[in-house]
Formats: structure tokens, sequence, C-alpha cells
């Protein structure tokens, strides 16, 4: 049985639905709950929450900035070039313009996060098992 099993059902925020729209830039099964998706204004905010081994691709946001808030389970964040963050309830994580990264599960735990996003996106390659399964906390 999997660590934080209570976030599978959505911790301040609804889970929201299977993340099909973004399915293909994520190793695993997510979820997204879009709270704050107003096109007057140049930032969303939605809950993602990741099962167990889920992690998205590295990409990188332009013209932007992520902001992280962690409300539930363990996870990981980790920049190019840096060691990966481990990651609890109460973490916050700055992602500046620019900057590549990714985020995600541990292996054995449930995570769920807010994230506020300006910019747009570019995908990037997965983060492969070898390297994900190197992680320690």
């Amino acid at each position: 049985m999997a660590k934080h099993e209570e976030v599978k059902d959505g911790v301040i925020f609804p889970v929201g639905e299977k993340n099909d729209a973004y399915a293909q830039y994520f190793k695993g099964q997510s979820y997204l709950k879009s709270l704050v998706a107003d096109p007057a204004i140049n930032v969303g905010v939605g809950n993602v929450t990741f099962e167990p081994g889920c992690r998205n691709n590295w990409h990188i946001h332009h013209d932007g900035y992520q902001l992280l808030l962690v409300t539930g389970g363990e996870g990981w964040y980790q920049e190019e070039g840096k060691q990966a963050q481990f990651l609890t309830v109460g973490d916050v994580i700055v992602t500046h313009d620019g900057v590549k990264h990714w985020h995600g599960a541990t292996k054995d735990s449930w995570f769920e996060h807010l994230a506020i996003t300006a910019g747009t996106p570019e995908w990037l390659e997965p983060v492969s098992d070898e390297w994900y399964d190197k992680l320690e906390k």
C-alpha cells in the first residue's frame, strides 16, 4: 500500500479528473483540477495530483514562471544541473522563467501540489526510469 493514500481524494481542493490533456508529458497517472482559468488573468492555478511514481517530463516555462505549493504526500523537484529536492507538505518551489525542471511523486507515495503558472510551457524529454530510480530521500 502506498503512503499518503488520503491524497488521492484531494487534500484541500478536489483531486480533479484524469489529466488526459497533458498525459503525453507525464509518466504515470496524474489528475488535474483547474482552479483559475480566466483568460483575462495571465496566470493559471491548478491542483495537480500524482499517483506514486508519476512525474512530468522535463520542461521550461517561457515568458513566465511556475510556483508549486505542496499540499499533500511526498514528491520530487529538480532543476537541470542541480540535485533533486525531496518535497513534503508546506514546501514552496519557485521556478523562474527559462529554467529546465521536472516534478512528481516519490515511488511509494501519492503527491499533490498547487501549480501557479504564467507563460508558455515547452515540454521536453521524459525523466528516465534509470535517473528516477536513483533518487534517494
